[in-house]
């Protein structure tokens, strides 16, 4: 993750960080119950997952999505990753803990997921710091409030 452009100096931007990592590291945890054979386990772990991505996607969606589109900012590219939401939605419903290819699903869905956090951070969160104004940052900062961070969340916990 990038820690050059100053943008980990924004506290919206910060804590939608955060929540990449957390999301990350609940994904490693699901992969590891996988790899022990606790299919059971991996889907318990999968749906906290599920619960804090589904709160994390609408406090970008409703926040710095919604102050860039506003702004008739990369929009294209904001289009783009709510598509990515959408898919990771449908990927998550599709998943079968009696599948075969459990694994190998679940697999590829998080190495999407990683592409995309790595385009957020990388790409749309820099940018938004240098193209949001104040009636911008006014509405991530209410999105941010409306929808609380799940990281006070205990079961983001290992």
């Amino acid at each position: 993750m990038c820690e050059h452009c100053g943008c980990r100096g924004v506290p919206p931007i910060a804590e939608l960080m955060d929540e990449h990592l957390a999301l990350l590291d609940e994904a490693h945890r699901v992969r590891r119950a996988l790899g022990a054979s606790d299919r059971e386990g991996a889907f318990a772990r999968l749906g906290d997952l599920v619960r804090h991505l589904a709160a994390h996607v609408r406090r970008e969606e409703d926040g710095i999505f919604a102050a860039l589109r506003a702004d008739g900012e990369f929009v294209d590219e904001v289009d783009r990753l709510e598509g990515e939401h959408r898919g990771f939605d449908a990927a998550i419903a599709a998943l079968d803990v009696d599948a075969a290819d459990l694994e190998a699903r679940v697999s590829r869905l998080f190495r999407e997921l990683d592409d995309h956090v790595e385009r957020e951070n990388l790409g749309i969160f820099p940018v938004s710091v240098v193209t949001l104004g104040a009636t911008g940052w006014e509405l991530v900062d209410r999105a941010h409030a409306e929808t609380p961070t799940f990281l006070s969340d205990r079961s983001a916990a290992p």
